[in-house]
């Protein structure tokens, strides 16, 4: 099954999310590695973005998409075990020990 956003084919969980927002990812996470000058460019970008009319529901649109994520993935999310509990060790007293 192939999923298309708009007229563009996605072909991973990454070009669907970048095809959904509009901006790579990476412009919103950062990337390993980067200088502090690379971060201050890609926020500097970023902000711009958001000051752009066209993006101006960007935020409402990453929030829509979380919580469908979440929606969609929640019994493996939320499928939590509680673990056993080791028993306790007892302490043995030690009166009378020798100094």
């Amino acid at each position: 099954m192939r999923t298309y956003v708009g007229h563009q084919q996605a072909v991973s969980a990454e070009d669907f999310v970048e095809l959904a927002l509009g901006t790579p990812v990476e412009l919103w996470l950062g990337a390993d590695g980067e200088t502090d000058e690379e971060r201050a460019a890609r926020l500097d970008a970023a902000r711009d973005i958001l000051a752009d009319p066209e993006y101006r529901s960007l935020p409402d649109d990453v929030a829509r998409i979380a919580a469908e994520v979440i929606e969609a993935h929640a019994p493996e999310l939320f499928n939590v075990v509680p673990l056993a509990r080791p028993a306790r060790r007892r302490r043995s007293s030690r009166k009378g020990a020798a100094a």
